[in-house]
C-alpha cells in the first residue's frame, strides 16, 4: 500500500503594516477588531486609531481600540482620548477615561491641564482620574480644584476623590470651600463628611 503523503502546511501569508491600518475600515467587525488588536505596533497606528474610534460602532472593536491606544501612550493617543471626554457618547467618555487611568505615567502632564479645561464636564471627568494616583499626589491636585474652582460641582467631585484617596493636608482647602459654598447644602454636607473622617 502506498504511503500517501500529507500536504505541507502553507505558512499563512505575512500582512503588512499597510493592510493592518487598511482592515480598520474593513466590513468585518473580526477583521476590524483583529486590526486594532496589530496596530499599536505599526508606524502610525496611533493616528489610525484614533480616527476609527469615534465612527466605530462595535462594543468588542471599541475596547481593543481603546486599549491600543493606552498601549501607545504618546500624547497624540493620550489627545485622542482627552477629546472624547467631550463627546456626547457616554460609553466612548468612560472607554477615554478608562484608557487615560491606564496612562499613568502622562497623568503628571496631563491632569493639571484637564483640572482647568473650559468645559466644566471635562473638569469633572478628570477628578475621577485622580483616584489613579498615589495619595499625596491626588490630594495636592484636588485641594488645588478646591481653592480655585468655582462651580460646585467640579468640588463635589474633588471631595469625592478626597474621601477615598485623600490625606490630613486637605484639611485647610476643605474647610475653606464648605465656606465659599456655604449656600450649597449637598456640597456642605459632603465637605463635612470628609472634614470629620481626616479629623478622626
Amino acid at each position: 500500500m502506498p504511503l500517501i503523503r500529507k500536504p505541507t502546511a502553507r505558512p499563512a501569508p505575512e500582512v503588512t503594516e499597510a493592510e493592518i491600518l487598511k482592515a480598520l475600515a474593513d466590513p468585518d467587525p473580526d477583521r476590524r477588531w483583529a486590526a486594532a488588536r496589530d496596530a499599536a505596533a505599526v508606524v502610525g497606528g496611533g493616528a489610525a486609531l484614533a480616527a476609527a474610534l469615534p465612527i466605530e460602532n462595535d462594543a468588542r472593536v471599541r475596547e481593543a481600540i481603546f486599549t491600543g491606544l493606552a498601549r501607545i501612550g504618546t500624547a497624540e493617543t493620550a489627545a485622542a482620548a482627552i477629546s472624547l471626554l467631550r463627546s456626547d457618547d457616554a460609553n466612548l467618555r468612560t472607554g477615554a477615561l478608562d484608557t487615560l487611568r491606564l496612562m499613568v505615567s502622562r497623568m503628571h502632564e496631563l491632569l493639571p491641564r484637564l483640572l482647568k479645561d473650559k468645559d466644566v464636564d471635562v473638569r469633572i471627568l478628570s477628578c475621577e482620574l485622580a483616584r489613579s494616583l498615589p495619595s499625596p499626589e491626588a490630594t495636592n491636585l484636588m485641594c488645588g480644584v478646591l481653592d480655585n474652582e468655582s462651580d460646585a460641582n467640579v468640588c463635589a467631585a474633588a471631595v469625592d476623590v478626597l474621601a477615598e484617596v485623600g490625606g490630613a493636608e486637605a484639611l485647610p482647602s476643605l474647610r475653606a470651600c464648605e465656606l465659599k459654598f456655604r449656600d450649597t447644602p449637598f456640597l456642605a454636607f459632603a465637605i463635612k463628611a470628609v472634614v470629620d473622617r481626616l479629623s478622626a
